[in-house]
């Protein structure tokens, strides 16, 4: 009798063994602790890993960790803020994802001139991110599968997207409607088209520009103000 109450203890203490091991929490989790806002009380946030690095809340992750999501930038950017690049970086295609950033054309370094920036990115076989501020001091831009050129017709594929940091990031894909992706010429350089206007336009001088709804992309105005004057622009390329 003895024996087989030990054994009955033994297989229940394996039960409960068992059981505490099959709730036990899995390894690919992190733990947010998030400050309460209006000094309310602070909560904490389970996510899995994979999630804490796909996104940037009111809960940061610290210094360090942050550092491991940004790319790799060639030289330093004057219109990109670190948590611009995080941001930007989470949403580019898998195919450039993990290449060094480079600086290929900027205003403040080559002059305000579209003629410039087609020669600067003509030797150019990879996707580029184009980025402005304007005289708002309000950041926005395009990612291009392809580089900017001279071209009678619309190019690049359906990877190209518009985005703004005016006022809050937002990112606007392809909706499939046409094909209006990137089309320059000796006058101005556009991406976006269908509805009356172009997504993101630019002059030859670099100067004026302008951003309307369209239904290549189905956005809003990137730009603060539909028209918009140019503070500066870059141009990156990933390789």
């Amino acid at each position: 009798t003895l024996f087989r109450s030990c054994r009955r203890r033994g297989s229940s203490a394996r039960v409960r063994s068992t059981a505490m091991r099959s709730r036990r929490a899995p390894r690919n989790i992190r733990i947010l602790y998030c400050a309460g806002p209006g000094g309310r009380e602070p909560s904490v946030q389970i996510i899995t890993v994979e999630e804490a690095k796909r996104r940037k809340s009111t809960c940061s992750l610290d210094e360090d960790e942050r550092e491991e999501f940004l790319p790799d930038l060639k030289h330093h950017s004057a219109l990109l803020e670190d948590a611009h690049i995080e941001k930007l970086a989470q949403r580019l295609p898998a195919r450039v994802q993990g290449y060094p950033w480079r600086l290929v054309y900027s205003t403040l370094e080559h002059g305000t001139s579209l003629k410039t920036l087609y020669r600067k990115t003509s030797s150019i076989d990879s996707p580029v991110l184009l980025v402005i501020k304007d005289m708002d001091n309000q950041v926005f831009g395009a990612y291009a599968t392809h580089p900017f050129r001279f071209s009678d017709h619309y190019y690049g594929t359906g990877e190209t997207f518009l985005y703004t940091f005016s006022p809050d990031f937002k990112v606007f894909k392809w909706t499939g409607e046409n094909s209006y992706f990137i089309n320059g010429d000796a006058t101005s350089l556009q991406l976006g088209g269908g509805g009356g206007g172009f997504g993101l336009w630019l002059d030859a001088d670099l100067y004026h520009g302008r951003s309307n709804p369209c239904d290549t992309f189905n956005n809003e105005t990137i730009s603060k103000k539909e028209d918009f004057i140019v503070q500066d622009v870059e141009v990156w390329t990933f390789e």
